[in-house]
């Protein structure tokens, strides 16, 4: 689909500015609180209830790029991919959110590796958390990047003197010229306003998220002629199992992979380092139980809609060349071009939401956890914010030119990163808020267990292009072991060894279990 669409640019470049604009409040609001560190990186732990809901929704480029490409692909049974996002709220804030809460204000902690350090009192623990944390929302930057450069491609006109059909690094100049001018104002809003820059303007985005799919929802069943001719043309394009239930005539989302996927975004969600760093920031016990009813009552008016116009978006677009474009593709095809531009907000909304808060998730890893800890721990915050800046620039750069090399589903690659960081961090964070004699030694076991099963199961993928599955047709896919996804197998492996090596060696010492752990739990 050539681009060119002014209107649908405009509405963007509006939401760019408002994002920018969003920066600047956030640089004056950090700056009133507790210093450079707790304001840039946590906003002084001043989160309310609206901003804890609409911030947690896990929304990003794979909620609107990645997944509808999934839906518009194989049809109906993706209902049970996203249906577990209903719990995300349950699982998250309830099991967590409280505890993490208070562990965090009472050991003074700025990071998920801050947290891990004081709770176990490890330097190496600590170290360990950051880089691993780093390394993987690095790499899950990259599908933001190519999400938010596909958006862009579609409403850019053509470039002078650059003839159509061109290509440079097999991608469009659409896309790189898109890439580049999407990257720099993520990166510079982040730099300005850090954690309440991501915060604010992901909530603002999420309004936007809402008015975007509600719009959409009904000119896609107008469009599509309804469900029924919308499943008809599915399955006359796919075959009978966009129809059906998992297993049915399709190699995608058998019955182990669609359990999979329900703990993958339900229960393996709690251990997202993007979801634990806002459990970290909530003002007070009240606000996280109104957050917790705001976020289930948002998520059931995001997700249904989501799949049922992808659904249509068989009949109103039966031959998409790269489904990756569906959601942009279809708010063209379906709406004025104003109203397309007001659409086209919410994925690009959650795209620059998402990458804001890896960008300071992974400067505060470095800055806070590695060069002011170990390097120069006597740093001003001048000093601080220069490093900070420039780790957000370098990452940015890295990432963006990898999404110009990624591979074909974009949801690919945000399930790695996802799995990568739940088997990281879900079973130390569970250990640091609720098992007494959980070790630093137990922690780091179940973390390095984890990532590395995970691995143990991409790599051979990668080498041998042997087993087909999510990653299908994108060169970038795992070993299903026994039909179950990878994240499972990295879950259960991070359980057992964490289990097993907390029972065997060493307990703390008393005075430290009497410190952390609550009086429910002793």
């Amino acid at each position: 689909m050539k681009g060119g669409n002014i209107e649908a640019l405009s509405a963007l470049g509006i939401l760019m500015i408002a994002s920018m604009a969003i920066g600047v409040y956030a640089n004056r609001a950090q700056e009133k609180g507790g210093g450079f560190l707790s304001g840039y990186f946590l906003g002084n732990r001043g989160l309310g209830s609206w901003s804890m809901a609409l911030t947690a929704t896990v929304m990003s480029g794979g909620t609107f790029m990645g997944f509808p490409s999934l839906v518009y692909s194989y049809g109906w049974v993706l209902a049970l991919w996203i249906a577990s996002y209903m719990m995300v709220p349950l699982c998250t804030f309830v099991v967590l959110g409280k505890r993490i809460g208070q562990l965090s204000r009472q050991t003074g902690a700025i990071t998920l590796p801050d947290l891990l350090r004081e709770r176990f009192e490890s330097p190496r623990l600590g170290l360990l958390a950051s880089i691993v944390m780093m390394l993987i929302l690095t790499f899950g930057l990259v599908s933001q990047f190519k999400a938010g450069a596909i958006i862009m491609q579609l409403v850019l006109p053509p470039l002078p003197g650059i003839p159509d059909g061109a290509l440079y690094l097999n991608r469009s100049p659409q896309f790189l010229y898109g890439l580049l001018l999407f990257s720099i104002v993520v990166v510079g809003y982040t730099i300005h306003g850090g954690f309440l820059a991501a915060v604010w303007t992901d909530l603002f985005q999420s309004v936007l998220m809402a008015i975007g799919i509600l719009i959409l929802f009904p000119l896609a069943l107008i469009h599509s002629g309804g469900l029924e001719r919308a499943t008809q043309a599915g399955i006359a394009a796919v075959g009978p199992g966009f129809a059906y239930a998992p297993g049915a005539e399709r190699d995608f989302l058998t019955p182990g992979l669609a359990f999979s996927f329900f703990a993958m975004w339900s229960i393996a969600g709690m251990g997202q380092p993007a979801t634990l760093v806002r459990l970290m920031a909530f003002s007070d016990t009240p606000t996280l139980r109104r957050a917790t009813f705001l976020l289930g009552a948002y998520n059931t008016v995001i997700y249904v809609p989501l799949v049922l116009i992808f659904i249509c978006a068989r009949a109103v677009l039966p031959n998409l060349a790269q489904p990756d474009e569906v959601m942009p593709a279809m708010a063209l095809k379906v709406a004025s071009p104003w109203i397309a531009g007001l659409i086209l907000a919410a994925p690009f909304g959650a795209v620059m939401a998402t990458i804001s808060g890896f960008l300071v998730q992974i400067s505060s890893g470095l800055v806070q956890d590695v060069y002011h800890r170990f390097f120069n721990p006597h740093a001003d915050e001048a000093t601080l914010r220069r490093v900070s800046n420039l780790t957000m620039v370098i990452v940015a750069i890295g990432a963006a030119i990898a999404a110009i090399f990624s591979p074909k589903f974009l949801q690919a690659l945000i399930v790695f990163a996802g799995g990568c960081a739940a088997c990281a961090f879900l079973v130390p964070a569970v250990m640091t808020a609720f098992w007494k004699q959980a070790t630093a030694r137990s922690a780091m076991a179940a973390m390095a267990a984890g990532v590395l099963s995970m691995l143990a199961l991409y790599v051979p993928g990668w080498v041998r292009n042997a087993d087909p599955g999510i990653g299908e047709k994108s060169g970038f896919y795992p070993v299903y072991f026994m039909g179950v996804a990878p994240f499972v197998w990295g879950l259960v492996a991070s359980i057992v060894v964490g289990v097993v090596v907390t029972v065997v060696a060493p307990g703390p010492p008393p005075s430290r279990v009497d410190e952390f752990v609550p009086e429910t739990a002793r």
